[in-house]
């Protein structure tokens, strides 16, 4: 008995190993026999949990065809939703049931927009129902994505087949809904569309508003990126077919590749112009150009029917990384240099990168189709644009610090070549072109009086004490001459040495202009207090009036100079006006 015993278990451990290994070697689509039920307590299936499919290389069979080969129908291997780039239409075959009657129709509905679809619904091996996005008025729903609408009897079985092809990846988040929530998830799949398209739409206005008042051209590259990424957007999310150009089969064709190019080629401009800056003709700024090029060149290839949508796919996946690859170095460069444009250019890159990772593994069929891999590369987009307009942002600024740089540096400059260096007034640069100004509004009730004053006593000073108390002297003077002006009409001016020089407008007499000089000499009976020195001097003043004594301004200064000359003659400390009767003694 022990034997029987020892040997009974035995033959129970086997039999447990094998029914652990029997299921092993089976096949994994053992579900394809086995119908999908719609529930009335779930308002919505996967239908992925019933899918079986097969392959059409040729491209011309049936439904019929297919129909007859149920039976060689297979499982996916891929993740649910995704089945990777195929060269041959696929067809998928859901089985169907409502074990009680429906509440509502319910609406078969492939969650992405970019392929060619047809829809049929059998029963008893006869197509009782069917739309095909290849034939727009044959579609019962008008929505983004291809769907069908469908009633069932209860306890009846039927099948659905679907036959799908694309010249990109086959992505195909098929599910199964009553109406109203179908509809639903439709209304906020158009909400989530218009936010994203109209955060576009706001961008592509701002930076084509710009561009065209400005005429900066980094704004216009801007724009093509926007635009692109927008149109790359609407045709792949099916937007654009549901409501701009719905049954135009070119455009469901040729929009998302075109549009596509046309946002690959501005980021080629993009990124050069911002990060070549005034370097042009480096290699660099060169071979970004020559990428726009050649993606321009593609794209018109495209458009004009010379280049296959397939061949521009391609083409599109390989160079679409290259604007970011070149231009890292001097992205780099600039974040070493601490310039914000860098950095920020460097997230853009990082969001865009898990982005596209994330669709390339959607594409290849290594992830799940699901809401958030299916938005990954529109979400990373979006941010990639608002990112790329912060460094406009920071753009603009430096261009208004250069600016901004450009006006004060000018402004020294201008400010050197009119000014006295020892006391920052006016020289004589400086002075004629005050004087020409005022002269054209002079007039008999608007004088502009011109006194030039020589100072009585400085010579000695000089002498006595070094010319470091004479430069502070002159200084000192300067300050006191603008103190006993009005500062909005008048300038004061160092023509050289112990010479000033002062020009006063919009007096409205002769007598106004002489108590203005005689103010300037009682301004000077006040000594200079120049460290523990009390220095005086005086000032002998020669003045003549525009228009009055003349108009010209080298005149004035003439006659001013010949006023002040025959002040010095009799006995300085005096105010003179020459009205013309000094002019030869100048």
């Amino acid at each position: 008995m022990s034997a029987r015993l020892r040997w009974g278990k035995r033959c129970g451990v086997a039999t447990a190993l094998l029914c652990l290994v029997l299921p092993m070697a089976l096949p994994l689509n053992a579900h394809a026999g086995k119908p999908l039920v719609l529930p009335q307590d779930r308002p919505h299936v996967n239908a992925w949990d019933a899918i079986t499919l097969k392959a059409d290389a040729s491209y011309k069979l049936s439904v019929q065809d297919m129909l007859e080969r149920l039976d060689e129908f297979e499982a996916p291997t891929a993740p649910d939703g995704s089945l990777g780039v195929r060269k041959a239409a696929m067809w998928l075959h859901i089985p169907l049931i409502a074990p009680e009657p429906l509440r509502t129709p319910w609406v078969v509905d492939i969650g992405y927009s970019s392929l060619q679809a047809e829809i049929y619904l059998v029963k008893g091996g006869q197509v009782i129902q069917q739309v095909s996005t290849s034939r727009p008025g044959e579609t019962q729903l008008s929505t983004r994505t291809p769907a069908m609408a469908f009633d069932l009897q209860a306890g009846q079985p039927y099948d659905l087949l679907i036959r799908v092809q694309a010249t990109g990846p086959l992505i195909l988040p098929i599910t199964l809904g009553e109406m109203p929530y179908q509809l639903n998830q439709a209304l906020r799949e158009q909400m989530l569309q218009g936010v994203l398209n109209g955060v576009a739409l706001c961008l592509l206005v701002y930076s084509l508003f710009q561009w065209a008042t400005q005429r900066e051209r980094l704004f216009g590259f801007y724009a093509l990126v926007v635009f692109g990424s927008a149109g790359f957007s609407l045709q792949v999310f099916g937007t654009g077919a549901q409501f701009l150009w719905s049954g135009n089969l070119w455009m469901h064709r040729y929009a998302g590749p075109a549009t596509g190019l046309i946002a690959l080629a501005g980021s080629f401009l993009f990124l050069g112009h911002i990060l070549a800056g005034n370097a042009s003709r480096s290699l660099y700024a060169r071979a970004m150009r020559a990428g726009a090029a050649v993606t321009a060149l593609v794209c018109a290839a495209l458009v004009l029917g010379v280049l296959s949508v397939p061949a521009a796919i391609a083409f599109m996946s390989l160079a679409g990384p290259l604007p970011s690859l070149i231009s890292l170095p001097a992205a780099i460069a600039r974040v070493r240099q601490k310039d914000p444009i860098g950095t920020t250019l460097l997230v853009a890159w990082i969001v865009y990168g898990v982005a596209a990772g994330v669709m390339v593994c959607l594409v290849a069929g290594w992830v799940p189709a699901n809401f958030w891999t299916l938005h990954s590369f529109q979400f990373g987009a979006t941010v990639d644009m608002l990112l790329f307009l912060r460094v406009l942002a920071l753009r603009a600024q430096a261009v208004r610090v250069e600016a901004q740089e450009a006006i004060r540096e000018r402004d020294i400059m201008h400010s050197l070549a009119h000014s006295d260096p020892l006391t920052g007034l006016y020289n004589r640069r400086g002075l004629q072109h005050a004087l020409q100004i005022a002269l054209t509004t002079a007039s008999p009730r608007s004088l502009v009086a011109v006194y030039l004053m020589d100072l009585d006593g400085f010579k000695p000073v000089n002498d006595s004490y070094g010319h470091d108390v004479g430069d502070d002297l002159l200084v000192a003077v300067g300050h006191r001459l603008q103190a006993n002006v009005r500062h909005d009409t008048d300038v004061v001016a160092r023509l050289g040495g112990d010479e000033f020089i002062i020009m006063a407008r919009n007096l409205e007499t002769p007598e106004a202009a002489q108590e203005l000089g005689r103010s300037l000499l009682r301004a000077f009976d006040t000594p200079f207090a120049l460290s523990h020195l009390r220095l005086k001097v005086g000032l002998t003043i020669g003045y003549a009036l525009a228009p009055l004594d003349t108009d010209d301004a080298q005149a004035l200064i003439r006659l001013a100079d010949a006023a002040m000359y025959a002040g010095k003659q009799s006995g300085k400390h005096s105010v003179r006006r020459n009205s013309g009767e000094l002019a030869l003694s100048s």
